[in-house]
């Protein structure tokens, strides 16, 4: 098994990378986390804006800024944060100002990698994702990726920009993004499974290494809220 893949051609990452969600629940808690997960190798780290309201960007920079050499901040915009009148909003203009503000809060020029969260049903994906493309054409933004899509979905952005990743819920108990999953191998597409421990499944480091053995595209992002889980978690690919 590879444990690096290269996203986009371009950023070389370890496959088992951290999602960073849970930092929010315990913030001090959540620096140690992020400083561990990259003293133990972790060259990937999953966010969202609307993880915490933005919290969890924040906390990232806390915790890792200036980010060292090598180290890929992925973030997501494209959902409301529970106040605003659309929970999903994929407008440009909408997109552009919550890529602005992820910038800020991760104190970053150019966001690595970039994904829409979620299709916005009232606007077309090809109009998003060429938000995003021109974010990326003014260096805001340096890959773009999508995230809970389905096949159509990912073809439609494909017809407007380069789409180097997918994040879509999947586990061993969940295998609803299969064919997705293979185009994405089929032409070297990263493939983030969120919830990639499922429910009621069996330990950690065996789900984790069954994810990592099922295609060579697959990068799952656990995360954990406590060290003690990521070191758990981490455990999976110390053989890789």
């Amino acid at each position: 098994m590879n444990p690096t893949f290269m996203l986009g051609g371009e950023l070389e990452v370890r496959r088992l990378g951290f999602g960073a969600m849970r930092v929010v629940a315990d913030p001090d808690e959540g620096v140690r986390v992020l400083r561990r997960a990259v003293e133990l190798g972790v060259t990937l780290i999953d966010t969202a804006d609307i993880y915490g309201a933005g919290r969890s960007e924040e906390i990232i920079a806390e915790a890792l800024h200036p980010y060292p050499e090598g180290l890929v901040i992925g973030t997501k915009g494209g959902l409301g944060h529970g106040l605003q009148d659309r929970i999903r909003d994929g407008r440009p203009e909408y997109l552009r100002r919550a890529c602005e503000a992820s910038l800020r809060r991760l104190k970053l020029e150019r966001i690595d990698l970039y994904q829409l969260h979620r299709h916005d049903p009232e606007v077309p994906i090809e109009e998003s994702v060429g938000a995003l493309r021109q974010l990326r054409e003014e260096g805001k933004i340096r890959l773009i990726g999508l995230s809970n899509v389905s096949l159509e979905q990912l073809r439609a952005a494909q017809s407007v920009a380069n789409i180097v990743s997918v994040q879509n819920q999947y586990n061993r108990g969940l295998l609803t993004s299969e064919d997705v999953l293979q185009a994405c191998e089929e032409e070297g597409i990263a493939f983030f499974p969120w919830s990639p421990l499922g429910e009621g499944l069996r330990e950690p480091s065996f789900e984790l290494r069954w994810l990592l053995d099922r295609s060579p595209v697959m990068l799952p992002i656990p995360g954990t809220s406590k060290v003690s889980h990521l070191e758990e978690n981490m455990r999976a690919v110390t053989t890789a």
